[in-house]
């Protein structure tokens, strides 16, 4: 097995476990942790797109290697905007989660919030 085959590999489960969490779970934190795994695999195969080039006797392609630092920067300040809306989410409604049947977070001072 050949690294860029082991790297393959990795770049599939990655963006498996990546589609799996960002579908199955309700929470945003762990959605958007998901989510940047699920770019992490992307990146990691078209770093394995590059470096096949370079090893078939070519030259390194150096639009793919551009795209994977582009889309990190990007996936960073998308992370960035994404944790501030959740943070935001939580100090609105008082809970982060997007299901609505989720029970309020209860108060601090054991007062009755309906009376």
């Amino acid at each position: 097995m050949t690294a860029e085959t082991l790297y393959g590999l990795c770049a599939a489960a990655l963006v498996g476990l990546g589609l799996f969490g960002s579908i199955v779970d309700p929470q945003p934190a762990r959605k958007i942790l998901s989510f940047n795994l699920l770019g992490g695999g992307v990146f990691l195969l078209f770093g394995i797109i590059a470096r096949r080039g370079a090893t078939a006797g070519m030259g390194a392609d150096p639009v793919p290697q551009a795209m994977v630092i582009t889309g990190i920067v990007v996936a960073f300040s998308a992370t960035a905007l994404a944790v501030a809306l959740v943070l935001r989410l939580f100090e609105t409604t008082e809970r982060a989660t997007l299901q609505p049947d989720a029970p309020p977070r209860p108060s601090g001072d054991g007062a009755d919030p309906d009376a």
